[in-house]
């Protein structure tokens, strides 16, 4: 991912979400909508989001410690999760009780013109800030579906924006037919229904992000096309023979650590192999750049061995598979 490229959505994110929010507040104190205050509390939380997502990656490029011997990486995942129960319990469950409560004691929406013109500047803000993550992330989709680069992508930050933003225009949408259903009918418990509906909707995002993030946390290989590069790139057809297994492992969206098992001749000296090691190392690194952390260990294929299966002792968490198309 390009960092920069996530920081530049993050701001303008941030900054249409202020924006946004404050309008919201001063709509709400002038009209009593209910569907304007969701929404101002779901801009002020989209805000603190992102304020997370930067402070989750200024953190992620400390150096390693020995105490964290591998970095921060992972800070990015972690701060990406918050997100997830900040947009959840600050968002959707504030709107789906702010919602509740409208529909059972609906009142008369006052001074009609403040949400109304609030909801189109914010449309319009938002927009902006939806426009730029689509133009951010369309560098790093390649043909992949939107639905395939927020599954498979290992920077957060660009998933969330696109996601929050995404649900901010649905949930300003929903909160302008509220509104105007409320105004026409004049029945404040359509005002309710709209607000019900955002806190829905954020709670369904907010499930989605927390899943993406979990896998993250978890630990995910590499993609499928990098694991391809990588072992075209170990073996070289003399010293190193073939791959007997590998593991591969984001430490950060950045950052990747290869492990494999190499297959090299009996009779090779322990200067060749280590020379033809330190060689696939470094065509590994060209090949994937992320490839920060190598480890390869020699040891003698066997024909026998191999046909009796895998080993899930010698192998820790059984034989390696194919990367899926997560």
């Amino acid at each position: 991912m390009s960092a920069s490229g996530g920081t530049r959505a993050i701001v303008a994110a941030l900054g249409a979400n202020l924006a946004i929010a404050a309008s919201k507040f001063v709509a709400f104190a002038f009209s009593g909508s209910s569907s304007m205050l969701a929404e101002g509390v779901h801009s002020l939380a989209d805000s603190g989001n992102q304020a997370l997502l930067l402070i989750g990656g200024k953190k992620a490029q400390r150096e390693a410690t020995p105490q964290h011997p591998f970095g921060y990486g992972r800070e990015r995942y972690i701060y990406a999760f918050l997100v997830s129960i900040v947009l959840f319990s600050v968002g959707g469950m504030f709107a789906v009780y702010e919602g509740y409560e409208k529909i059972k004691h609906p009142h008369e929406i006052e001074h009609w013109y403040w949400p109304v013109g609030v909801l189109v500047f914010a449309i319009i803000a938002e927009g902006f800030s939806f426009r730029t993550a689509i133009k951010e992330s369309n560098e790093l989709r390649g043909t992949h579906s939107w639905s395939q680069f927020i599954r498979r992508a290992k920077a957060p930050e660009l998933p969330v924006v696109l996601l929050e933003d995404f649900g901010a225009l649905i949930g300003l949408v929903l909160a302008l037919g509220g509104v105007g259903l409320a105004l026409l009918t004049g029945d404040g418990v359509w005002d309710g229904i709209g607000t019900l509906c955002i806190g829905i909707l954020l709670i369904l995002i907010a499930l989605v992000l927390a899943a993406e993030t979990k896998s993250l946390l978890l630990g995910e290989a590499a993609g499928v096309e990098e694991v391809k590069k990588i072992e075209a790139s170990i073996v070289d057809g003399h010293t190193v023979t073939g791959i007997i297994h590998m593991r591969t492992l984001h430490l950060g969206p950045e950052e990747l650590l290869v492990a494999a098992k190499i297959a090299v001749q009996h009779d090779d000296t322990a200067t060749e192999v280590a020379t033809a090691i330190n060689a696939a190392e470094s065509r590994i690194r060209a090949a994937v750049p992320i490839a920060r952390v190598i480890y390869l260990e020699p040891d003698i294929y066997s024909e026998a061995q191999a046909a009796k299966g895998p080993n899930p002792e010698a192998t820790p968490g059984g034989p390696a598979q194919t990367p899926s198309e997560h």
